[in-house]
């Protein structure tokens, strides 16, 4: 049988038996099957599909001699690493990149063009780099700010809708039933429910309970990029719960005014500060037990 097409075909893992017994008649059979061998440390793939056998017939072309100095030991091995190199960049061309925060955590993630990505706590985001310059889509869980660079179409794809850019600083937010997208710069496309809305610089989309609704901000940046967090007209229960989330700690309370409403904000590193901007407008007050108790009380207690 043709040596070519045998190659080619169990490069594939696609020989019958009969061809499977004309390959290993073959002289470098032996070396083929070491080159497999080794390109399994670079991969858990156990079957590699290779299209390029002009590249590997290259590689052999020189292995044949019969006489073995050091230099031949060399090239041999040389070729094993660059095949087995050559498998590895192709078996994983379809892997994914995943991030994922954990409490009271941020991470931030270049993108392959550059474009940058700050991950809040308790999210994870999901990308291709491989396919990254045909497509530029990526999965997010929770929430995250993307700085992204000018472009081929941005896709940020979540289980609420999608986001899709040219090139702009946009903040995405996925919890707790709410999908959130704030533009700081450009314009963004947001794509729900079989509806498309436009996101303008200096405003964000909501969508609550299945209603959506635009409005205007003021900043220019999301407040947890300060180590911020921002409440208007949130329960006290939502703060202490946020604030419980940002220190690690657990809150105990007697407020007996489950009605108690907090517009105002307070600071992530430092949390006598931070209880004493929630406590205090509510006439509320409060006691560190250690650095992962609290209790709070209400003033007159």
């Amino acid at each position: 049988m043709d040596k070519e097409y045998l190659l080619k075909k169990w490069l594939d893992n696609n020989l019958s038996e009969a061809e499977a017994e004309a390959f290993n008649a073959l002289d470098d059979a032996k070396l083929y099957n070491e080159i497999a061998e080794e390109a399994q440390r670079f991969s858990g793939h156990h079957h590699a599909k290779v299209p390029a056998f002009e590249a590997l017939e290259s590689q052999l072309q020189n292995k044949k001699a019969s006489s073995i100095n050091w230099m031949n030991i060399a090239s041999r091995f040389a070729a094993v690493f660059v095949i087995g190199l050559t498998l590895f960049l192709f078996l994983n061309r379809d892997n994914t990149n995943t991030i994922a925060t954990d409490l009271a955590q941020k991470e931030t993630i270049t993108l392959p063009d550059n474009s940058r990505v700050e991950l809040n706590e308790l999210s994870q985001l999901t990308y291709s780099p491989s396919n990254w310059e045909n497509e530029r889509t990526l999965n997010l869980k929770g929430e995250a700010f993307f700085d992204v660079e000018k472009g081929k179409q941005f896709d940020v794809n979540t289980e609420f809708g999608k986001v899709t850019v040219l090139g702009t600083e946009f903040n995405v937010f996925t919890k707790d039933s709410i999908f959130k997208v704030t533009c700081y710069e450009g314009l963004v496309q947001v794509s729900y429910n079989d509806a498309v809305t436009k996101v303008p610089a200096g405003s964000e989309f909501i969508l609550k309970s299945g209603t959506a609704k635009k409005s205007n901000i003021a900043i220019a940046e999301p407040y947890w990029l300060k180590n911020m967090s921002v409440f208007k007209d949130a329960s006290v229960q939502a703060v202490l719960l946020e604030l419980e989330s940002q220190y690690n700690i657990t809150i105990t309370d007697s407020i007996t005014a489950n009605t108690l409403r907090f517009t105002g904000a307070f600071e992530h590193d430092n949390l006598n500060n931070a209880l004493k901007a929630i406590t205090q407008p509510l006439g509320l007050t409060y006691e560190i037990i250690n650095n992962k108790e609290v209790v709070i009380h209400n003033a007159k207690d």
